[in-house]
């Protein structure tokens, strides 16, 4: 957007002027004037020298149109000749006027209420070759404008620049530029910096803490609409109504300007948003008031007021971003300083201090583009800087999410081991305080010695299954003493020479009593295998403990499992059992063996798990 501007501004209108232009033209300064409001120039009337260009707030400030100029000129010693097609510029008529050549109308306008306001808008009339003399052509001019008084600004008083007759092609081009630089820049500016409001208040309304992004964007556009009385010609409205329109628009400026210095510098006085609402609403009562005639007088007054009540803001708002030493302070600063010079010089233009140059029409929607383009850059990171800030809270709430879901899992799994344990203790109780009871009874009255050695057995698996249940770890030497016993003395009695070797040195790892029981389980389905199936006269068993899991490994010398058995070890002996067993603790329990070749039993147990 910014390339199309600039090509607009500065490449369009040089194009313009690129053109070739002959001719010879002359600058018509000198002509008399007399007040009248008939169709031809009043002869009659006393008529009186000017020099151009007349400046109706200067010459004739309390007098309203229309006013008649007329000015001599001699066709050739504009062209040289006749030849080309003569035409008469006009850079500024306020507010319209109508053009006589040698007593015949060449260019019309309307001239009642409302009148089609030229100001800005430069005027090229072509001349008739047919009405031109070479010499002592009359060129008559009926202005018709306003007195300095009923209107808001010197600009808009009536008055007449001086006229250069020319060629029409070589007036033509700085016709063509002068409109480009007055209207056209002036519009495109206006429509460009329309899409930059628009574009601001949409960020405004979908972030509502950004209040003085909507305070901008509407100065924007009031602005904007103010600037129309400047090119748009046929307003339909008396002059009297547009100026008065033109005061309650800069109230408006003016309030929006203040409110979105207070809001950017996150300052709030409920009093200033009073005092602004209170003189939007006195500046269209008093003028209309005190009328017409005084509308310039009254309105200067207001202007003055709201002009230094825009720079207390200004102060206010840099000495407050000086203080938080923030680096918006500087390039701030030297914003409203070109702001303030820019005024300063439109005002000096409007007394002809200067050449007239209308430089706040093209200079503050380029200030608007600095300004809003620090808003949005701001706001980009404000909201980089929110989306970064919800990233991590998203990123901080999952992680307390998944503690807690963790932390509920734990719970529950402790709650559920918790009342398994206390089932189990249940069930304990009951197997000793019963089962244990009655099978005593049947150990020391029972006339059967094979009755008496079975209920025995039965009594002491029945203390290993309420030990499983209710014991408490031990230590893996203390198991291992107690297994070597148990395996020894049932194999000894058996006639099979044991071979038993296990960890010498001090083993300070722990055994579950789960495991211990499994274990012991396994140890004894082992050795009653060895002992009925195998034949064996030697066996071995083996016991490491590595770093992460535990061994143990029973291997006979007998006769090995029969061929009818071989690829389905588990289904005799009790091996499927010995396998189940170690997979419920997350082992493994694997069988080795061939006819002739003896049994290799290995159980690997993970230590977490023993």
């Amino acid at each position: 957007m910014s390339l199309l501007v600039l090509w607009m501004l500065v490449l369009a209108p040089w194009q313009a002027l690129a053109a070739p232009a002959d001719g010879k033209v002359i600058l018509l300064q000198q002509a008399v004037t007399a007040p009248g409001a008939g169709d031809q120039f009043p002869v009659a009337t006393s008529t009186a020298p000017v020099t151009l260009p007349d400046h109706w707030w200067r010459s004739r400030p309390r007098e309203d149109g229309p006013v008649w100029y007329r000015l001599r000129f001699d066709a050739a010693e504009a062209a040289g000749s006749t030849e080309h097609l003569m035409a008469a510029y006009i850079e500024r008529v306020c507010s319209n006027a109508e053009v006589r050549l040698n007593g015949y109308l060449v260019h019309s306008g309307d001239m009642r209420e409302p009148i089609t306001r030229n100001c800005l808008y430069p005027q090229l009339v072509p001349l008739p070759a047919g009405l031109l003399k070479a010499e002592g052509n009359t060129l008559d001019i009926k202005v018709q404008g306003y007195a300095l008084q009923k209107v808001s600004s010197r600009q808009r008083a009536g008055g007449l620049s001086a006229v250069k007759i020319g060629p029409q092609a070589r007036l033509a081009e700085e016709h063509a530029s002068q409109t480009f630089w007055n209207v056209t820049a002036v519009q495109m500016l206006a429509v460009a910096t329309t899409v930059l409001a628009v574009f601001l208040l949409y960020l405004r309304a979908t972030n509502h803490k950004e209040a003085h992004l909507g305070y901008l964007g509407f100065l924007i556009l009031a602005w904007n609409v103010l600037g129309l009385r400047s090119w748009w010609t046929d307003i339909p409205l008396d002059t009297y109504t547009v100026e008065l329109l033109a005061c309650v628009g800069f109230a408006i400026v003016t309030a929006l300007t203040v409110q979105f210095l207070l809001s950017y510098s996150a300052l709030r006085s409920r009093m200033i948003e009073a005092g602004l609402l209170a003189q939007c609403l006195m500046v269209p009562l008093t003028l209309a008031l005190a009328g017409p005639q005084r509308l310039f007088n009254l309105s200067s007054a207001w202007y003055l007021l709201m002009v230094l009540e825009v720079l207390a803001k200004m102060v206010l708002y840099l000495y407050t971003e000086r203080r938080a030493r923030r680096r918006t302070f500087w390039p701030m600063a030297a914003m409203m300083a070109g702001l303030v010079l820019l005024v300063g010089m439109d005002r000096a233009s409007q007394f002809d201090w200067m050449p007239r140059v209308n430089l706040l029409n093209y200079a503050l929607p380029v200030i608007f583009f600095a300004i809003a383009a620090r808003q949005i850059k701001v706001f980009g990171m404000a909201l980089r800087s929110a989306e970064a800030a919800r990233n991590s809270l998203d990123r901080r709430i999952a992680e307390a999410t998944a503690e807690m879901e963790r932390n509920y899992v734990q719970m529950a799994e402790l709650r559920v081991e918790q009342v398994t344990e206390k089932e189990r203790k249940r069930i304990a109780g009951d197997l000793h305080d019963d089962l244990g009871a009655k099978l005593l009874t049947i150990v020391h009255t029972s006339e059967s010695e094979r009755i008496s050695s079975l209920a025995r057995e039965a009594l002491e698996e029945m203390r290993l299954s309420v030990r499983g249940l209710t014991g408490k770890p031990l230590p893996v030497a203390d198991a291992l003493a107690d297994w070597r016993a148990e395996t020894v003395s049932r194999l000894g009695q058996a006639g099979i020479e044991v071979d038993w070797r296990s960890p010498s040195e001090d083993v300070t790892q722990l055994l579950s009593a789960r495991a211990f029981v499994q274990t012991t389980r396994i140890l004894r389905e082992a050795v009653s295998n060895v002992i009925k199936h195998s034949g064996a006269s030697h066996c071995k068993v083996r016991c490491t403990l590595g770093q992460q899991d535990f061994v143990l490994v029973v291997q006979d010398n007998g006769k090995g499992i029969p061929m009818e058995l071989d690829g389905k070890l588990d289904r005799g002996h009790g091996m499927a059992s010995m396998k189940h067993r170690a997979k419920q603790m997350q082992g493994q329990c694997l069988v080795e063996s061939g006819p002739g070749y003896g049994t290799v039993i290995r159980l690997t147990l993970p230590l977490g798990t023993a």
